[in-house]
């Protein structure tokens, strides 16, 4: 972003904090479910279905909410979702049963998270970012949650031996109400465009393979952050190992973020795609194999993490060539619905594994065949191959297809 106009600085850094919020307040929830597990005594997979439902119901969010801001504006939308995040973390410690718990993070929570998710931040940040700095600032925008599960998980963690957990959960919420200013710095004098290209969407093959790529995203993504610290108790390991790889996750996705931008402008997006799942599968099957130490584990999170969020700027971008960056919001969203349909699915199915078989072997295995299958199906994509800076004018052509 050097050398552009300061305001679309402050517009990228304000997303990129909003995204911290919200990304380290639900990251930093698994933290929680030991003490949830025996506060409510519902069981460790009723448990995992709230946490299941909660990364579906932030799918849902997005689309629905991307709508409601491409028809009225997103202000209100960013900060009705950051204020009922706020409100669902701090009277989390307060739920009784497996009803109230499922409303309040299943719920409440996800859908407050869904509003000011990647979609509503990166579209509502393009309004003011010229097209050839949009990736750039997409990887910052995802760097800013990545910072914020960085450093918002080892200070949940900090608060719950300070103060117990209860008392951590109600200042997790309460810190999550800093969105607010923020919204309005990045909503200043936003647009309000109309209509929306749902069925064109739905009916392009380049467009569903997008969504079948990222549903694996969300599977894998959804089960390591749940999951996560049930493999560490498992492995006998103490449990500052689940809140330190947690983090390192969040420090690697910085990197990632801030490098996925950059190579997208001298890479096309679906092969970055590929890439990145592909990686994941190594990772994963290396993890797999190996002996399960804080070494391992701290290596682990850092390779997982450099892909972990890396997939959105490009998703994000294809999106935008696919359809147009006007209903961005929208249709992004529907992407992300998918993401945390997958999500869903692996926070789920994580802890219905572990019941029945004291073990999350089958869900490793199942990870390493979806991010093969997510590297494969981003390949037919039909995207405008790149033509260097310096080419001749003529050669540009918007009809140059895979």
């Amino acid at each position: 972003m050097s050398g552009q106009n300061p305001k679309y600085l402050s517009i990228v850094l304000a997303a990129g904090a909003i995204f911290a919020l919200a990304l380290g307040a639900r990251q930093a929830q698994p933290l929680f479910i030991g003490s949830l597990n025996s506060h409510t005594g519902i069981g460790y997979a009723t448990i995992s279905l709230a946490f299941g439902v909660a990364q579906l119901m932030w799918g849902v969010a997005q689309p629905v909410a991307g709508a409601v801001a491409d028809r009225w504006g997103p202000r209100r939308v960013m900060i009705a979702g950051a204020a009922l995040l706020a409100a669902a973390n701090a009277a989390t410690p307060f739920s009784g049963n497996a009803i109230v718990l499922t409303l309040l993070i299943g719920v409440a929570a996800a859908v407050g998270a869904g509003a000011i998710g990647p979609a509503l931040l990166i579209s509502a940040a393009n309004r003011w970012i010229p097209e050839a700095k949009r990736s750039v600032a997409a990887g910052i925008i995802n760097a800013g949650g990545s910072f914020g599960q960085f450093t918002i998980i080892p200070l949940a963690q900090l608060l719950i031996g300070i103060a117990g957990w209860q008392p951590a959960m109600v200042i997790l919420g309460v810190v999550g109400l800093a969105a607010v200013p923020l919204v309005m710095v990045l909503t200043q004098g936003a647009s309000t465009p109309r209509g929306v290209a749902l069925r064109e969407a739905i009916r392009d093959p380049s467009f569903l393979l997008l969504n079948a790529g990222f549903f694996t995203c969300g599977f894998h993504v959804a089960f390591i952050a749940t999951h996560l610290p049930g493999v560490v108790a498992l492995c006998q390991l103490p449990a500052s190992v689940s809140a330190w790889s947690l983090s390192i996750i969040g420090l690697f996705n910085i990197m990632g973020s801030l490098w996925i931008g950059r190579v997208l402008q001298r890479r096309r997006m679906k092969y970055a795609l590929a890439a990145i799942y592909f990686a994941r599968a190594l990772l994963i099957l290396a993890f797999v194999f190996a002996p399960k130490t804080q070494a391992a584990f701290f290596l682990f999170a850092a390779g997982i993490g450099f892909t972990y969020l890396s997939t959105v700027p490009p998703t994000a971008g294809l999106v935008a060539k696919l359809r147009g960056a006007r209903y961005l919001a929208t249709l992004f969203g529907i992407v992300m619905l998918s993401h945390q349909v997958g999500g869903f699915l692996g926070a789920w199915l994580g802890g219905k594994a572990f019941e029945a078989t004291r073990s999350y072997d089958w869900l490793w295995w199942a990870d390493i065949m979806l991010c093969l299958l997510a590297a494969l199906v981003q390949l037919p994509i039909r995207e405008a191959r790149l033509v260097p800076a310096a080419a001749p004018a003529r050669r540009l052509s918007a009809h140059a297809q895979a």
